[in-house]
Parts: C-alpha cells; sequence; structure tokens
C-alpha cells in the first residue's frame, strides 16, 4: 500500500523494508530536527497492524510472549517478543491496549506469519486475531497534537504512535511532517533495534538490548524462556548490539547486513545506516562481545568505530 504524502512536494520514497512512505521530503536534517523538538509527525502508515481481541486477550498473550501483559493497563504503551523454542526472536510487537483489544503494529512483512502462528495458538481461549492492516494504520504525531480519545495510542519517544483508520492518515498528518529517515535517524542514536535490520536468525533478546524493554525476568513460562533465563544467569551473550562512527569517506552508506571484519576475520554485521544531523554517518551494529569499544572494523571499505550501547 502506498501513502497519499508521497504525492506531496519533495517527497521521496523511502526503500523497502519501509517502502510504501517517504522516506523524507526534501530536508532531512531539518526534518529530524523538528522531530526530535516534537514538532513533526511521521507517517508509518507502512507498518502492519494486528488487533487481538476478546475477554481471554492479555492472559494469552501473557503465556505466549516475552512480556508480562496479563495486567497491562489500557493505553499504557509496551514491547513483546515471539522467541521461538530455543529463545531466537521471530517477532516483535508494539503493543497498547484499549480496554476492548490489543493493538499491536509490527515489522513490514512479518504480519501474516504472525497472525498464523497466534491463529494455530488460540486453542480453547475466548480470543480473535485479525490483521487489520488494508482498514488502520500507524501514524507518529506529536503530543500536542488533538487526537480523537476513542482512537488507541502508544505514548513513545517524540510523541504518540496512534492507531487511526487508513482514509484519515492524510487529514491526521496534515501539518509538519518527517520523513522515516528522520525516525531511524533518532532510533540508532538512542540504540533501539529493529527486527530484520539489527537481528538475525540468531538473535536472542539480551544481544540487542530488548531485555530492558521487551522482556520481564520474573514472569511464568512462554516458549524461549529457559534459553532468556539460561543466558541471562550466565550474564554472557555471545554478541551484543553497538553504535558505530562511520568515516564518511564515502557518499552511499552500507546496506543492512554487510559483514563487519578486523583483520580480516568477520566478527558481526551492519545494520541499518544513516546521516545523523548532528553525529554524522552512524550505524548500528551487532559484534562479538570480545570487540572492545574504539575498534576500528571495516564494513565493505568504510572503516567504523565501534562506540558501545551497553
Amino acid at each position: 500500500m502506498t501513502s497519499p504524502l508521497l504525492s506531496r512536494p519533495g517527497a521521496v520514497p523511502a526503500d523497502p523494508p519501509d517502502a510504501g512512505v517517504a522516506a523524507h521530503y526534501g530536508d532531512p536534517f531539518r526534518e529530524q530536527r523538528a522531530l526530535d523538538a516534537g514538532e513533526a509527525s511521521v507517517d508509518l502508515s507502512h507498518r502492519p497492524v494486528v488487533r487481538v481481541s476478546g475477554p481471554d486477550r492479555l492472559t494469552w498473550l501473557h503465556s505466549l510472549t516475552s512480556q508480562h501483559v496479563e495486567h497491562l493497563e489500557p493505553g499504557v504503551p509496551t514491547e513483546a517478543l515471539l522467541l521461538s523454542p530455543h529463545g531466537h526472536v521471530e517477532h516483535a510487537l508494539y503493543l497498547v491496549d484499549d480496554g476492548q483489544a490489543v493493538w499491536a503494529h509490527v515489522e513490514p512483512g512479518t504480519a501474516g506469519a504472525l497472525v498464523e502462528f497466534l491463529d494455530r495458538m488460540r486453542f480453547w481461549s475466548k480470543v480473535e486475531v485479525e490483521d487489520l492492516s488494508t482498514s488502520y494504520a500507524v501514524v507518529l504525531t506529536p503530543q500536542a497534537m488533538p487526537r480523537e480519545p476513542s482512537v488507541p495510542v502508544r505514548t513513545v519517544a517524540h510523541g504518540v504512535e496512534a492507531f487511526v483508520a487508513r482514509d484519515d492518515v492524510a487529514s491526521v498528518l496534515a501539518g509538519p511532517v518527517a520523513g522515516v529517515w528522520a525516525l531511524e535517524a533518532l532510533r540508532i542514536a538512542a540504540g533501539r533495534p529493529r527486527l530484520g535490520l539489527e537481528t538475525d536468525h540468531r538473535t536472542i533478546p539480551h544481544e540487542v538490548g530488548w531485555l530492558e524493554t521487551a522482556v520481564h525476568l520474573d514472569k511464568g513460562c512462554y516458549r524461549g524462556q529457559e534459553t532468556v533465563a539460561r543466558v541471562h544467569n550466565l550474564g554472557r551473550p555471545p554478541r551484543r548490539l553497538v553504535l558505530l562512527h562511520l568515516s564518511g569517506e564515502r557518499d552511499e552508506l552500507p546496506p543492512p547486513g554487510t559483514p563487519l571484519l578486523l583483520d580480516g576475520r568477520t566478527v558481526g554485521f551492519l545494520g541499518t545506516a544513516v546521516q545523523h544531523h548532528e553525529l554524522g554517518p552512524v550505524a548500528l551494529g551487532v559484534v562479538k562481545r570480545t570487540v572492545a569499544d574504539g575498534t576500528v572494523l571495516d564494513a565493505a571499505g568504510n572503516p567504523a568505530a565501534v562506540d558501545g550501547t551497553d
């Protein structure tokens, strides 16, 4: 689905996985500063929307995910993960309950598999799982922007994420907007991972900072919980998420998944790289825990200095 905001003057389409919305509207650095100041909205209508309704929704999701949501209060935002039996991250959900249903947005391209898995796990629970991406969309708006009380919202950094009718996206975002490049730059500077960009098939929550935001260490059993507990108790996850300062010698930034080399040996992989309005060219990377802060790695010919985020 293509956002109506791509018809705005200066709009430049984003690349996958953010295809369908604008990367920027002509001035990426100005948009970053406006977003950082809480003065701009962001079109996130490319992100799928999944809703779980029914009287058992919270206890059911509590039994499946890494987060403690059994007594989640309406309007309180949280994050949750679905893990493999071996503790590897399979899905990341950014959710809120509105008193009647849990609303979540997820990474592009993951909603189908997520809904299929959740449907298989319903058994006798009184829940209904729906992919509402064709009728609802996510937008990030400043805190001060008026919004309907009935719209589910998540208070997050730089504003609120609102789940709005897809037909209302253009009217809700009628004011100043920033492209997803701006949001990505602020995300990277804050050291927050995205599924599929700063993760691979082996990623466990401890490696990328999700232990602090998306995992509750004192809740009961869920799929992958044994790995979470074991690695936490040992205190030695095999890799870690780091901020990388790129040299800026090349105009094009290396893509996600680029191997990170040290003395010719692969010690990790690059996540998302961006031009930050204050930090310059930066990226997130996942590297072996033995790679020390200050180490200069090779990212496809780009020197990348490690500045640890943990």
